[in-house]
């Protein structure tokens, strides 16, 4: 009997909603529009321009980070292969590994502005996941794959399943 596949799902943490962000949005147009119009009365005409672009890219920044909530990542360990499906808002992509060959690498953080990368690699590709979680999130998801995944030419058993009784 085959051990069954080991699915870990990833999603980045995005507590905005909605709701929340149209609040936000309209709320800091009535404050950043409110000082502008009281500007432009005073002869400040330009301020009016920079406010509206201001809004403008605060909208674009609200509208970017709704979209990361759509983005998922499955991972999918099986006997023969690691299956990885990542989904985001413009469609679905999906690399297959053999599981035989592959493996788990962690690369480290260069800078603060350069982040760590997991990866995992066999026969020349490789795929990073997980590039929206924290340092830590990353380690975690190392340590917990690393086992499921093995070395290269390393396919450790997979952990069965006890039925519960």
């Amino acid at each position: 009997m085959s051990a069954p596949a080991v699915r870990i799902a990833i999603a980045p943490h995005c507590s905005l909603t909605p709701a929340g962000a149209w609040t936000f949005f309209l709320a800091t147009c009535g404050v950043c529009f409110g000082i502008a119009a009281l500007l432009t009365l005073r002869g400040y005409w330009p301020v009016l321009a920079f406010a509206g672009l201001e809004m403008l890219l605060l909208g674009w920044a609200l509208y970017d980070s709704l979209q990361r909530r759509h983005r998922t990542e499955t991972i999918i360990v099986t006997e023969n292969s690691v299956d990885i499906e990542a989904r985001e808002s413009g469609g679905v992509s999906r690399t297959v590994f053999p599981r035989h060959w592959a493996q788990v690498r962690l690369r480290g953080d260069v800078s603060p502005l350069a982040p760590g990368r997991l990866l995992i690699e066999s026969g020349g590709k490789r795929r990073e996941i997980g590039s929206f979680l924290t340092g830590q999130e990353r380690q975690r998801l190392a340590a917990r794959l690393a086992p499921l995944i093995g070395g290269m030419a390393e396919s450790p058993p997979l952990p069965t399943v006890q039925p519960r009784g």
